[in-house]
């Protein structure tokens, strides 16, 4: 018993006996944690705070609100655009239509005896032998009537109709076949100009008629307003008429 006591303790210079440390070489114990601080420790780092999770929250319902109204802005666009591009064809496909009946207008007469050329124009109407018909690919004459006809709110349709075979009579003409179609509607303050082509300036009328003036007018004007109130002019030349300056 007493050997195995003094194998744990050692002598001091003193001659009292001192403690051994049975403590691992390299080894601090009162630098190690215990196992329970450890614990503690890294159940602290786990996991996130409720304010880190409302703040996340938060970032996303921004970035989600940003991305929507980019969106948004970007399909109004899209459909702002293909709404210009049809009003943009519908103008063309009118501008085409009507010119080429005005630009090819025929100083037509009823008999070959009578000096009277067809083409009676007004401020709202417009009446003539084109040299272009579109019931027959392009090609043929056609009494055509250009029309606008106002309604209770001041805005109206303007028509164009064809007739054909040309028969002028003493009322103004009849057509065995006719076709007729909208150019525009919805429009307002519509009128008709003619450019006198034996002026030295540039003057419009507001009425010719070929039969008193014995000449076509060397262009027509036509001017109106659209349902927002935009001016819109368009003037076609009458080929005939430059031809023969």
């Amino acid at each position: 018993m007493a050997m195995a006591r003094a194998s744990k303790n050692s002598w001091s210079p003193t001659g009292k006996p001192v403690a051994l440390s049975t403590t691992p070489l390299g080894r601090n114990p009162e630098r190690e944690p215990s196992a329970k601080a450890g614990a503690r420790v890294e159940g602290s780092n786990s996991g996130f705070t409720l304010i880190e999770v409302v703040l996340a929250l938060t970032i996303f319902a921004l970035m989600g609100a940003i991305l929507y109204g980019a969106l948004a802005l970007g399909q109004k666009a899209v459909e702002r655009t293909q709404v210009s591009f049809e009003k943009n064809q519908q103008l063309r496909a009118f501008a085409d239509l009507m010119g080429g009946y005005v630009r090819s207008s025929h100083p037509y007469r009823a008999t070959p005896q009578n000096s009277a050329i067809y083409y009676q124009g007004e401020e709202e109407q417009l009446s003539f032998v084109s040299a272009s018909s579109l019931a027959l690919g392009g090609r043929g004459m056609a009494l055509v009537r250009i029309s606008w006809q106002e309604g209770e709110s001041g805005a109206g349709t303007l028509t164009l109709s064809e007739e054909l075979p040309v028969r002028i009579g003493e009322e103004g003409g009849t057509g065995g076949q006719r076709n007729s179609v909208v150019l525009r509607e919805g429009i307002k303050q519509l009128r008709f100009a003619y450019l006198d082509p034996q002026s030295d300036g540039e003057l419009w009328e507001d009425r010719w008629v070929a039969e008193e003036r014995k000449v076509l007018p060397r262009a027509v004007r036509l001017s109106y307003r659209t349902e927002a109130g935009k001016e819109v002019r368009w003037t076609f030349p009458v080929m005939v008429s430059l031809l023969s300056q």
